[in-house]
């Protein structure tokens, strides 16, 4: 599968190709930070298809003297559906955050900063999406793709057929109602193709391990679910590079802990061990590792348990992904 680069602290307005589009697995993660004085930002993923301008999902914090919330919604014909509104504002003014949202069968899954934020409900198929939007009074560091780690979907035949930048020319898209924008016929033709269902393997072969194109950076979301056996000992996942471990994650039952170390210079590091045992035999798991600046985010069942400060820092190095011990894999995202 083709690894798509992210894009590097692109300039507001900004619109992008998401090479390949949506398809069930795929994340996409925004990391930056909320301008002090903001009012509005959006991120919106929209079916960028010849003649058409429908949001899929419009992802739209709105500040205001006290607090704020956040507003999701769907254009779709030129007309905006129902808003669904948190009053929940997570991503306060003058912070730095990182926004993951994860592609499902039936919804988004959006996760900030490592922690399950709220699931929004498909209105339009997710596999008409193909560009990505962000606009508002924010700076962006990076906006990242990642596949599921065993999928098969067709790619353009070069990354220059796919991919587009369209910058400097959008409308501000601050309210419902607004105009939608038409693309040109020219922009869009032949330029873009559906992905066929994604069908994940029923079991992974253990001990598992991948690389991890391009290694680690800030908003780098690692996703593994399974199922832990029911004499299950122990199990671990590991971040690994050429010459050590940058972080070894190893529930272990018969202590009733969950350790996190590194291995440096062939020697390991003090452990830790704090923040409770949120694994038990005989059950599924989730573990969701978010590469953060200084260190990593770990979400075990959609809530945000631990922290690892980084103890190997060259994080493009960190390009293996292993999975050993005591369980059975469903589904990898690396």
């Amino acid at each position: 599968m083709a690894y798509q680069q992210p894009y590097m602290h692109p300039r507001l307005p900004f619109t992008g190709c998401i090479q390949g589009g949506l398809y069930e697995g795929k994340t996409i993660t925004v990391t930056g930070r909320v301008l002090p004085g903001a009012e509005r930002f959006h991120v919106n993923f929209e079916c960028g298809t010849m003649g058409s301008a429908d949001i899929a999902l419009h992802f739209n914090p709105r500040y205001n003297r006290n607090s704020g919330f956040v507003v999701c919604n769907t254009l779709q014909n030129s007309s905006w559906g129902t808003e669904e509104r948190s009053r929940q504002m997570p991503l306060p003014r003058g912070s730095s955050f990182i926004l993951t949202f994860l592609v499902n069968r039936d919804s988004y899954t959006i996760i900030i900063n490592g922690t399950h934020f709220m699931e929004y409900l498909h209105r339009l198929p997710f596999s008409r999406v193909n560009v990505i939007s962000v606009d508002g009074g924010i700076e962006i560091d990076s906006i990242a793709f990642q596949n599921p780690a065993t999928s098969c979907v067709q790619q353009p035949s070069s990354f220059q057929q796919c991919c587009f930048q369209y910058q400097g020319q959008r409308g501000k898209n601050k309210a419902p109602g607004r105009k939608p924008r038409v693309l040109q016929k020219q922009q869009f033709a032949g330029l873009f193709q559906a992905p066929p269902p994604y069908s994940p393997p029923q079991t992974y072969a253990m001990p598992y391990k991948t690389i991890m194109q391009g290694g680690l950076y800030p908003g780098k979301t690692i996703i593994v679910q399974g199922f832990i056996n029911h004499d299950a000992d122990r199990f671990c996942i590991n971040l690994r590079f050429n010459s050590g471990l940058a972080l070894h994650f190893n529930p272990r039952f018969n202590e009733n802990a969950v350790v996190r170390n590194s291995l440096l210079q062939d020697k390991w590091g003090p452990e830790e061990k704090m923040g409770g045992m949120p694994f038990y035999r005989g059950q599924p798991f989730s573990v969701t590792i978010v590469c953060d600046t200084q260190c990593y985010r770990i979400m075990v069942n959609g809530i945000q348990m631990f922290t690892y400060n980084h103890r190997h820092f060259l994080l493009q190095q960190i390009d293996i992904l292993e999975v050993e011990g005591n369980v059975s894999l469903n589904s990898v995202s690396a």
